[in-house]
C-alpha cells in the first residue's frame, strides 16, 4: 500500500525513490511486524486470559508440563495480523506471488484457529478430527499449486541442491509434490510447537534464510551468477519473509521461557504453510529439508514411534515429538530449545552453502 501510494512520487520528492528497492521495504516490514506484536502482545495475552482462551494439556505428556495449563493459547492470531498488515503495507500488491504466500498463511491459519477453537471449547487437547483438518489443508495447498501451474511464467522442475544437471520437470504432477511440500511444512511446524519458543527460534531462522533465497531467485543478474532458478516477481516474497521474522521474533518476546502465551494451531500451521509455499516459489523446495530440518526431524520422529509401535508393539523414543524423549531423559527444558534453535542456525548456514555447491 505504502509502496503504490509513495513510489510513484518518487520523481517530485528524491527521497520517495528508496521505496523502489525490496531491501529497504524488507527492512521495513520487519521492524513493523515486530512493532505491531509489541504493541499488540500484551493487550491481547489479556484480552486471552480474560476470555479464558487456555492451553489444555495432555495428561499423558511430561508432568513439567502440567503447570502450563492455562496459559493463554491462540497466540498465532498475533503472529497472523503482523505478518498480514505490513506485508500489506511495504510490499507490491501487483505481485501474484505475494497474494499466493498470504493465502495460504491465512488459510492454514483459519483451519489452525478452528481447531484451537474446538480445543478451548472442549476444553481438552481434541479439536477438528484429523481427517477434517487435513482435508482441509489438502484443499488450500491443492488451490495454490493449481495456481502455480496454471501461471505461465512459472516453471514446474525441481531443482536438486548439489546435483546441478538434475532438474527434471512433473508438469502437471507438480501439484501434487507441491501439495506435500506446503501440508508436509505446516503440520511439521505444528508438532515442533511443543515447549516455549521452540518452534518461533527455527521459523524465525528459516524465514531469514528464504528471505535471502527470494531475493536472489528475483534478480536476474545474481540467480544467473550463483547458477540458481530465476522466478521473476519472486524478489518481492522477500518483504513478507522480513514481515515472518519481525512478527517471530515479537511474539518470541512473550513466548520465550516461561512463555505468557502459546501461539497454537493457528500459528504454526500459518507459519508453516508460509515457509512451504514461500519453498515452492524461490524452487528451494529440496533445501527446506535441509533449513527446516528440525522440523523434519520432529515429523519422522512421530512417524517412527506410531510405525514401531503398531509393527513391533515398541516404542523407539520414550516420548513422541523427540524434544518429549529429551524431557523425559532429564534435559531441562531451555536446554531443549537452545540447542535446537543451534542446531536450526548450523542447519541454515548449510542450506545456503548450496547457493555455491551446484
Amino acid at each position: 500500500m505504502l509502496y503504490h501510494l509513495l513510489y510513484p512520487l518518487h520523481e517530485q520528492f528524491s527521497v520517495l525513490y528508496v521505496f523502489r528497492y525490496i531491501t529497504f521495504r524488507a527492512i521495513y516490514a520487519t521492524i513493523t511486524a515486530l512493532l505491531i506484536a509489541f504493541i499488540l502482545g500484551p493487550w491481547l495475552i489479556r484480552k486471552l486470559a480474560k476470555m479464558q482462551i487456555g492451553q489444555s494439556i495432555r495428561r499423558v505428556g511430561p508432568e513439567s508440563h502440567f503447570k502450563k495449563e492455562g496459559t493463554p493459547t491462540m497466540g498465532g492470531t498475533l503472529i497472523l495480523f503482523a505478518i498480514v498488515l505490513p506485508t500489506l503495507l511495504w510490499a507490491d500488491l501487483t505481485n501474484i506471488y505475494v497474494w499466493l504466500t498470504l493465502l495460504v498463511i491465512v488459510g492454514f491459519g483459519a483451519v489452525g484457529f478452528v481447531d484451537d477453537y474446538l480445543k478451548v471449547k472442549k476444553k481438552n487437547s481434541d479439536g477438528m478430527s484429523a481427517r477434517s483438518k487435513i482435508l482441509w489443508l489438502l484443499v488450500i495447498a491443492a488451490g495454490a499449486g493449481t495456481i502455480l501451474y496454471l501461471y505461465p511464467p512459472f516453471q514446474t522442475t525441481l531443482v536438486f541442491p548439489f546435483l546441478k544437471g538434475v532438474r527434471p520437470d512433473l508438469g502437471v504432477w507438480y501439484i501434487l509434490f507441491a501439495v506435500l511440500v506446503i501440508v508436509g511444512a505446516g503440520n511439521a511446524v505444528n508438532l515442533t510447537d511443543g515447549l516455549d519458543g521452540l518452534a518461533i527460534g527455527p521459523v524465525i531462522i528459516a524465514a531469514g534464510t528464504y528471505l535471502l533465497f527470494a531475493y536472489l531467485a528475483g534478480n536476474a543478474n545474481l540467480s544467473t551468477y550463483l547458477q540458481i532458478s530465476s522466478v521473476q516477481g519472486a524478489g518481492e516474497l522477500a518483504v513478507l519473509c522480513g514481515a515472518m521474522i519481525g512478527a517471530g521474533l515479537g511474539f518470541l518476546w512473550f513466548n520465550s521461557y516461561p512463555a505468557q502465551v502459546f501461539m497454537g494451531d493457528v500459528g504454526s500451521l500459518a507459519l508453516g504453510g508460509g515457509l512451504g509455499i514461500i519453498a515452492v516459489i524461490t524452487k528451494q523446495e529440496m533445501v527446506l529439508v535441509i533449513v527446516g530440518g528440525i522440523f523434519v526431524v520432529e515429523a519422522l520422529s512421530v512417524i517412527v514411534q506410531v510405525a514401531s509401535f503398531r509393527l513391533l508393539g515398541t516404542r523407539i523414543f520414550r516420548m513422541a515429538p523427540i524434544h518429549h524423549h529429551f524431557e523425559l531423559k532429564g534435559w531441562a527444558e531451555p536446554k531443549i530449545i537452545v540447542r535446537f534453535w543451534i542446531i536450526s542456525i548450523i542447519l541454515a548456514l548449510i542450506g545456503l552453502s548450496t547457493l555455491k555447491l551446484r
